[in-house]
């Protein structure tokens, strides 16, 4: 059996956060939150120096690949709930 890695990266926008200071402490939250429901890895991977943008990334590895993408389905949801944030744009990958 081999391994389903899936990747969901997220570009949000932030448009509360005045300073990268409160980017920084909603994202983080985000990511203690999807990372605490759903035990994958999660990262903030671009966007760094941008006050009201944040792009990260949640990977997940399972035998099954409609486990991946029910999991990253699943943080994506939580994702959306969060009245913090704006999706603006999804990519998903499962290799």
């Amino acid at each position: 059996m081999a391994a389903r890695i899936g990747v969901l990266t997220l570009r949000l926008a932030v448009p509360g956060a005045q300073s990268l200071k409160q980017k920084r402490q909603v994202v983080q939250s985000l990511i203690v939150r999807i990372r605490s429901a759903f035990n994958v890895s999660v990262s903030e991977v671009d966007d760094h120096d941008l006050c009201q943008t944040a792009t990260i990334a949640i990977a997940c590895v399972s035998n099954d690949r409609s486990a991946v993408n029910a999991m990253l389905s699943k943080a994506q949801e939580l994702i959306d709930k969060e009245l913090r944030v704006q999706i603006q744009a999804v990519a998903l990958e499962i290799d």
